[in-house]
C-alpha cells in the first residue's frame, strides 16, 4: 500500500498537470477536485496542507506571466550581492549547503574506495533515493520504483560498497523539505564532477528559494556568458534533486522548460516555494 504522502503528491501532480494542461479555461475548484476524485472541501484542505496556499493562488505562481515577473526582478539577482535583504530563509541553500568535490583517488575504478549509504525516504514532491559518502551527501534522486533507483545509483559508482542506511548526514539533508529548518546543521555535499560543473552547481546554490533565474543568468554568473549550453547540459547532470536546486533555472521566455524528474514535479516545486516565501492566503 503506498504512504499517505506519495497518494497526496500524485493527487497534487495530477492537478497540476490538469491546471497546466487546460490554464486557458481557468477551471475551477470544483472541476479540478473531479479530476482526482476528491470532493471540492477535501481538495482545498489537502492543496492548501501541500502548498500553504490556495490552488487560485498556486495557479498564478507558476503562471508564465509570473515567472516573467520573477525574471524582470531578479535580472541582477546575482550582481547585487545576494545577501542584501534577502532572509536566512530566502537564502537557505547558501548558507546551509557545503560542495566538495570528489578527488580522482575517489572515483577511480567506478569508486572502489568508496563506501555508500543510501536510504529511501518521503518528500512533499515524491519518493526519494538519498546517498551519501563518509564526507556527504553524493546522491538524491526521485523515484517511482525502488529497484530502479537503486540501479541508477550504483551506475555512477558501480565498483563501490554500499549498505542499506539511514545515517545522520542523511537525516539532517532531509530537513530541508521541512518547514522547520531549525534542527538542521550545515549540509556537506560530496559530489563527483567536473570543475565546470561543480561551478554551476555552486552558483546554483545562489538563487534564493522562491526566486528563478535563466541559464543565461548562470552562464554571466560564471563570466562565460556564452556558455548557457553548457550550463544546461550541467544543470541536467546534478546529481543532488532538491538540494541543488536546478528546479530554479527556466527559459528566458518564462516557461519552465524540462527537468530531469519531470516538468510536473518542477512545476510543484516552484509553487510551492513561492508559497512559502510570499506568505499568501487566501
Amino acid at each position: 500500500m503506498k504512504a499517505q504522502e506519495e497518494i497526496n503528491f500524485n493527487r497534487i501532480a495530477e492537478a497540476i498537470n490538469y491546471i497546466k494542461t487546460n490554464f486557458k479555461t481557468q477551471p475551477g475548484l470544483e472541476e479540478i477536485a473531479e479530476k482526482v476524485n476528491l470532493s471540492p472541501y477535501h481538495f482545498q484542505r489537502l492543496f492548501c496542507e501541500w502548498a500553504g496556499t490556495t490552488p487560485k493562488r498556486f495557479l498564478q505562481y507558476i503562471s508564465i506571466g509570473y515567472a516573467k515577473e520573477m525574471l524582470k526582478e531578479n535580472q541582477s539577482l546575482f550582481d547585487t550581492a545576494l545577501a542584501t535583504g534577502l532572509s536566512g530563509t530566502g537564502r537557505l541553500h547558501d548558507l546551509f549547503v557545503n560542495i566538495e568535490g570528489m578527488t580522482p583517488g575517489e572515483y577511480k575504478n567506478g569508486g572502489e574506495k568508496l563506501c555508500i549509504n543510501y536510504s529511501f525516504a518521503e518528500s512533499p514532491f515524491g519518493n526519494i533515493i538519498v546517498a551519501s559518502t563518509t564526507k556527504g551527501i553524493c546522491h538524491i534522486a526521485f523515484y517511482d520504483d525502488e529497484n530502479v533507483a537503486f540501479a541508477n545509483l550504483q551506475c555512477q559508482f558501480p565498483a563501490a560498497q554500499y549498505q542499506q542506511i539511514l545515517d545522520k548526514e542523511q537525516q539532517n539533508a532531509l530537513y530541508i523539505f521541512g518547514h522547520d529548518w531549525s534542527k538542521m546543521q550545515q549540509i556537506k555535499l560530496h559530489l563527483k564532477g567536473t570543475d565546470f560543473q561543480l561551478k554551476v552547481w555552486e552558483a546554483l546554490l545562489k538563487i534564493p528559494m522562491g526566486k528563478l533565474a535563466t541559464y543565461g543568468n548562470l552562464a554571466k554568473q560564471l563570466q562565460n556568458p556564452n556558455a548557457s549550453r553548457a550550463v544546461g547540459t550541467a544543470i541536467g547532470d546534478n546529481p543532488v534533486a532538491f538540494l541543488i536546486p536546478c528546479h530554479r533555472v527556466i527559459q528566458s521566455g518564462g516557461a519552465l522548460g524540462g527537468y530531469h524528474w519531470g516538468v510536473n514535479r518542477k512545476t510543484a516545486m516552484i509553487g510551492w516555494e513561492a508559497a512559502k516565501t510570499n506568505y499568501d492566503h487566501e
